[in-house]
């Protein structure tokens, strides 16, 4: 039997032998001091890829990849192709004076993501708002009702702490399933990508979704046509983390927005790998997946790296 416990963030895993098959089928007992413990450092990865067109490709096996660990190439242990994990999502949702004149096109535009992306019998979703400080509307949940009613249950004003809402939401919610490579987990925001009040900074915030291993995507409430600097900062968090930012004009144009979101989500490849020369110092190391398709031009859209977290660190 193996007990497997997180020792670092960008799922990286310590494997403890404690007995062997035929001891756990007979129930035998075994002695603490004779237990060999083996730490096996093991970076899994969820990814998608696409064609120049952004179409999924979906057709690829293990050997059309190369992984990089701070550019030293690594030997893929594991490959799975379309992994339709059950979804851990966050909504964070901005309800500061900022959005005020946007703020019915954000609650609807909420709304109908849980209700078009949510499968009641498997996923489950929780609701953080944001104004001056961040707070939880609906802890995890499968109920799509109460979802939709902790949404309708806000109202705009105040100041805006979007970092500090991404990071509680990656520090203290997102992590609560284990093992995490069993399940998606995503953070769907929707705001303008503005922020006044936070007591942590965008970095902070970013290294908190790297350690919790989660794609974040955005609905900028941005209808202006204009690029700002709020959507430079949802783009950089979507880039870093794997996900997508989408400009939505008016709320019909929200479903397709949405439909791609939750055929990504479901569509997926993993690979798991076991980084050379590991070691568990806190620094950052980049991971980049290289695609090889017959025929044509094979983007992949990946988390950029994790934090090599020693044990008992993973959130600090």
């Amino acid at each position: 039997m193996f007990t497997v416990s997180l020792i670092i963030s960008g799922l990286i895993w310590a494997q403890e032998s404690a007995r062997t098959p035929e001891q756990a089928e007979l129930g035998e007992s075994v002695d603490p001091d004779s237990i060999i413990r083996v730490e096996v450092s093991r970076v899994p990865l969820l990814f998608t890829v696409t064609d120049k067109k952004n179409r999924f490709i979906t057709d690829l096996d293990r050997d059309d990849f190369q992984v990089f660990d701070n550019g030293k190439k690594q030997s893929i242990r594991e490959f799975v192709r379309e992994s339709d994990l059950p979804l851990r999502i966050g909504v964070v949702l901005d309800t500061s004076n900022s959005v005020r004149t946007r703020f019915d096109f954000e609650q609807e535009a909420a709304i109908e993501f849980i209700q078009s992306v949510l499968q009641e019998e498997k996923d489950k979703a929780f609701v953080v708002s944001f104004d001056t400080r961040a707070e939880l509307l609906v802890d995890f949940t499968s109920d799509i009702e109460k979802l939709s009613n902790g949404i309708h249950s806000t109202r705009a004003g105040g100041g805006t702490a979007l970092y500090d809402a991404i990071y509680y939401s990656c520090r203290d919610k997102l992590p609560e399933d284990w093992p995490p490579e069993q399940f998606r987990r995503a953070l769907v925001v929707l705001g303008d990508g503005e922020d006044n009040q936070s007591t942590v900074t965008r970095d902070m915030a970013l290294e908190m979704a790297y350690k919790a291993e989660t794609v974040i995507y955005a609905i900028s409430t941005n209808r202006t046509g204009e690029k700002t600097a709020g959507d430079r900062v949802l783009r950089r968090f979507a880039r870093e983390t794997g996900g997508l930012v989408f400009h939505p004009s008016r709320t019909r144009d929200l479903q397709q927005s949405f439909a791609n979101i939750a055929n990504e989500l479901r569509h997926q490849y993993f690979i798991l790998y076991s980084p050379k020369d590991f070691v568990a110092d806190g620094s950052f190391h980049k991971v980049r997946i290289k695609a090889r398709a017959r025929g044509k031009t094979a983007l992949v859209r990946a988390r950029r790296g994790y934090y090599a977290q020693p044990p008992g660190e993973e959130f600090n």
